[in-house]
């Protein structure tokens, strides 16, 4: 069996990223991804950047209202919270690329 789990999406970023620490220690960067929906509304996607896979360098300055390139894998995790079992679909960055409009454009 084939398998392929690739994503690579150009968008804005929606809202200023978010870091926290894990209680493992590993850290990550939290952001949300406004991408058009085939020419119709924008989907927004959570992305999650984890440092030791993109590091900190990558995601310094990616602010609200950015347009970026992400690539990573599609993955769903599993969590408890108050409301009991959750899951959540997200992108699992394994790049993050800052996408520079020309001044001429």
């Amino acid at each position: 069996m084939v398998t392929v789990n690739v994503v690579v999406l150009a968008g804005t970023v929606a809202a200023d990223p978010v870091e926290r620490r894990m209680p493992s220690g590993d850290e990550v960067t939290e952001l949300r991804l406004s991408v058009p929906e085939a020419g119709k509304r924008l989907l927004p996607l959570p992305v999650a950047a984890w440092h030791r896979d993109v590091g900190k360098r990558a995601l310094k300055g990616i602010a609200k209202g950015d347009d970026v390139l992400v690539h990573g894998q599609l993955v769903r995790r599993f969590y408890r919270s108050g409301a009991g079992a959750r899951s959540l679909t997200e992108v699992v960055a394994m790049g993050i690329k800052k996408l520079e409009v020309p001044a001429d454009a």
